[in-house]
């Protein structure tokens, strides 16, 4: 699906989204195939849930978004440093 659907089906929640298809673009992440793992009452049960999740599979591209959001305007981070081992 794309942003403006799922902002159809799922208006004014927080979503856990996955993006299936995307390409990075003049410093900025572009979303063009997202899907919807889980909705949420509130920012911090969707980011707990995002958490969890990134725990359990690091490589997925996962994203929490409110659906008031009319677009998608990602920027994207250079990490610099080093991480600890756990």
């Amino acid at each position: 699906m794309d942003w403006q659907d799922i902002r159809k089906h799922y208006p004014e929640q927080w979503l856990l989204v996955e993006a299936i298809k995307a390409h990075s673009e003049a410093g900025k992440r572009i979303l063009e195939q997202i899907s919807v793992i889980n909705t949420y009452l509130d920012s911090l049960s969707a980011m707990n849930g995002y958490k969890i999740l990134k725990r359990e599979a690091p490589d997925r591209e996962l994203f929490v978004f409110h659906t008031s959001r009319e677009d998608l305007d990602i920027s994207e981070r250079q990490w610099l440093g080093i991480r600890g081992i756990k």
